[in-house]
C-alpha cells in the first residue's frame, strides 16, 4: 500500500486509473463535485473502488462540512449548515448547541454512508481570531477553544453514529492565518505561549481517528517549513504537545501554499511524518509520479489508517436523515 490518498478524474474509475490503483493500492480516495452525479452512480463508484482494492473499509473521503463547503449539493442532497451556526447557538444554549452539532453530523455521516462514503473531512478545529481569513470564516466552531473542542467532539460522535469516520483540522490551527493557503503561504508569527490557544482544541481531541495539517509556516516551531512539511511541528508539537494518536493526513498537496512539483511535495510531506499525503485532482501523470516516489506505507501508518476505520461500523439506508435535520433545525431556531 502507498500512503497516499487520491483523486480520480471523474465520474467513474477510467482503464487507465483501474490498473494503476490495482497496482499502486493507495490508501484512500477524496471525492469533488467532478465525480458525483446522483446517488446511483455514486453509490456505484464507491462500490466499484471497494471492489478494486479488496477492501471493505476503505476509506472513502469527501469535504462535506454544510455551508460553503459542500460537494454533495441540492436537489440531490439536502443543505446543512455551516459551523459558525453551532457556534452562535452555543452563545444562546451551549449544551443545545452541543446536541445540535451531533445531530447536525449523524444526518451528514447517514447521508454520507448511503452512498459508500466512509470518512469526512470534519470538524475544523481552527480558533477563529478578529483576523482570521474568510477561507476559514463561518467553517470555524468558534474563538473559544473549549467551546471550539466541545462542539467538535459531538461533530466527531455524530458522524460515528452515521457510519463515518471524522477528521479534525487543520492542525496545529490555522485560525490566526491572514491569507488564504490555497493561494499563497500563510505565516503566524505569535508567540509558542500565545499558540497554546490554537492548540488547545486539538489537545482535546488528541484521540481523534484521523487528522490533517495545515500549509502554514510557524516561526516559533519552525521559521523554514510549513506544518505539512515540518519535521519539528509533526514530532514535537502535533504528535508531541498535542499527543495526537491518529492517522495524520497532509492537506491538499496542490495548494498554491506549496513550492516544488506536486510529486516531490508529497515524498517531503512523507518523510517530514505525516501518514498519508493527500493528492485531490486525479491528473494521471501526476499520480503515477508520486507513486513512484512515494515509498510503501509504514507499519505505524498502517496501523493508524486500520484502526481509525475501525471506528466506525456500516450503517444501512435510514429514514432518520430528515427527523435529523428536523430536530437540527428547531434546536438553531432558538438562536433566533
Amino acid at each position: 500500500m502507498k500512503p497516499v490518498i487520491f483523486g480520480l478524474s471523474g465520474e467513474r474509475v477510467t482503464p487507465d486509473e483501474r490498473a494503476f490503483f490495482r497496482e499502486c493500492d493507495p490508501a484512500g480516495y477524496i471525492f469533488f463535485k467532478r465525480n458525483i452525479v446522483d446517488r446511483t452512480q455514486l453509490r456505484a463508484l464507491t462500490d466499484d473502488l471497494r471492489a478494486l482494492s479488496g477492501r471493505d473499509d476503505l476509506a472513502i473521503l469527501i469535504d462535506q462540512e454544510g455551508g460553503r463547503v459542500a460537494r454533495m449539493q441540492p436537489p440531490t442532497w439536502p443543505a446543512f449548515p455551516p459551523g459558525g451556526a453551532f457556534d452562535t447557538l452555543y452563545d444562546v444554549a451551549p449544551m443545545t448547541a452541543i446536541e445540535a452539532a451531533r445531530v447536525n453530523a449523524e444526518a451528514l455521516g447517514l447521508m454520507l454512508s448511503e452512498v459508500g462514503i466512509t470518512v469526512d473531512c470534519l470538524p475544523l478545529l481552527d480558533v477563529r481570531v478578529p483576523e482570521t481569513h474568510p477561507a476559514i470564516g463561518d467553517r470555524a466552531l468558534g474563538s473559544e477553544p473549549m467551546r471550539v473542542a466541545a462542539l467538535g467532539r459531538a461533530t466527531i460522535e455524530g458522524l460515528r453514529a452515521g457510519g463515518v469516520v471524522g477528521v479534525v483540522k487543520h492542525m496545529p490551527g490555522q485560525g490566526r492565518a491572514v491569507v488564504d493557503s490555497h493561494l499563497e503561504l500563510p505565516s503566524v508569527s505569535a508567540s509558542d505561549a500565545d499558540l497554546e490557544q490554537d492548540l488547545a482544541p486539538f489537545a482535546a481531541l488528541k484521540d481523534a481517528p484521523m487528522g490533517m495539517t495545515g500549509h502554514i509556516v510557524f516561526p516559533a516551531w519552525d521559521k523554514d517549513r510549513c506544518a505539512t512539511m515540518s519535521p519539528t511541528i509533526i514530532t514535537e508539537i502535533i504528535r508531541g504537545k498535542i499527543g495526537f494518536t491518529g492517522l495524520l493526513m497532509s492537506d491538499d498537496l496542490d495548494m498554491k501554499a506549496l513550492k516544488g512539483d506536486v510529486p516531490q511535495r508529497a515524498a517531503d510531506c512523507v518523510a517530514a511524518g505525516c501518514d498519508v499525503a493527500l493528492n485531490c485532482w486525479g491528473r494521471f501523470d501526476e499520480m503515477v509520479a508520486i507513486a513512484n516516489l512515494l515509498p510503501e506505507i509504514t507499519p505505524g501508518a498502517r496501523a493508524r489508517l486500520d484502526a481509525a476505520m475501525a471506528t466506525c461500523t456500516p450503517v444501512y439506508p435510514s429514514d432518520r436523515i430528515a427527523e435529523l435535520m428536523a430536530k437540527r433545525d428547531a434546536l438553531l431556531a432558538l438562536a433566533g
